[in-house]
């Protein structure tokens, strides 16, 4: 198979797909290149059976955008989202209540911002294969931009207010909150707090990805805490994560508190609307049910969107 070459889903996966949400996909337009168009996407997930998708920009708001793409693509349910890096503040408690009146169901704390991953590319060798994202941040810094790293504590390793206030807007407004990029012990903090703040649904995002590296037992805890487990399609489908690590984790917390999604939209990766289905047909053939993977896919994902699930 080339580089220009994926698999296909099977027919099994993309039955049990149907009905899902993708909570985690990454396309046109941002500023860092992409595989494809939300409004292209929409109806490719509709011809899937898929509900909809929850549109994540690094940078911005894409609250508005989901909108614009409901609209023009009648039947399906696009949602925004806003990630607090430091293109729109940081923790700006202002720039979530802006975006969640527009709209966005979901707010990922800092993920290229994130100290964790400042941390993390400064021990990267010269010459290192950076992320998409992480040669954005170096032409800017280049280019003589401040782009600070986005702390989410404080030196005494306490909550800082900014995050307190930004948490206080999530649970008005009934938002999702995902943990972004941060390191295990800044998700452990994060998580107590947002408990709290009373936030409804809390979502670890890719605790399995090398700079979150949650073990199970971490992930189990968490789980019974209340917060989900999100197992993305991408880390493990270009390396990054083994699959069997994804497997085992699952396995640990169980399909109550894990919900499927891709990362999807990068040019070298497989088409957005095959990413849950080939992220199934991984799971069907390390032995899950297929009753487990369609809650972890359909079930779950409709529940953090804020849907029903209808017959």
């Amino acid at each position: 198979m080339t580089a220009l070459e994926h698999p296909h889903p099977s027919a099994e996966a993309l039955a049990l797909s149907r009905g899902a949400y993708d909570l985690h996909v990454h396309i046109d337009p941002d500023v860092i290149p992409r595989r494809i168009t939300d409004l292209a996407l929409a109806p490719r997930f509709l011809e899937r059976g898929l509900r909809g998708f929850v549109l994540k920009s690094h940078y911005t708001s894409t609250a508005e955008r989901a909108a614009v793409v409901n609209a023009a693509v009648p039947g399906i349910h696009a949602l925004g989202a806003i990630t607090l890096n430091s293109a729109v503040g940081g923790l700006n408690a202002l720039a979530v209540e802006i975006a969640a009146r527009e709209g966005a169901r979901f707010v990922w704390l800092p993920t290229v911002d994130a100290q964790n991953e400042e941390q993390e590319h400064a021990i990267r060798p010269p010459g290192a294969q950076l992320p998409l994202w992480a040669k954005l941040q170096q032409e800017l810094r280049e280019r003589g931009l401040s782009v600070p790293a986005v702390p989410v504590l404080n030196e005494q390793g306490q909550i800082l207010r900014a995050l307190r206030e930004v948490l206080e807007v999530v649970a008005a407004h009934g938002l999702v909150l995902a943990t972004g990029h941060l390191s295990r012990d800044e998700i452990f903090k994060v998580v107590d707090a947002a408990q709290e703040a009373r936030v409804e649904h809390i979502v670890v995002t890719h605790p399995d990805y090398p700079t979150q590296n949650l073990s199970p037992e971490d992930q189990v805890t968490l789980a019974r805490q209340g917060a989900w487990m999100e197992r993305c399609a991408a880390p493990s489908h270009s390396g990054k994560v083994p699959w069997e690590r994804l497997f085992a984790a699952t396995r640990a917390v169980g399909p109550e508190r894990t919900v499927f999604s891709t990362d999807f939209g990068q040019p070298a990766n497989p088409p957005v609307e095959d990413g849950l289905p080939l992220m199934i047909d991984q799971f069907l053939a390390a032995g899950f049910a297929p009753a487990d993977v369609q809650r972890m896919t359909v079930t779950n994902s409709v529940l953090l969107a804020g849907s029903a699930v209808t017959a």
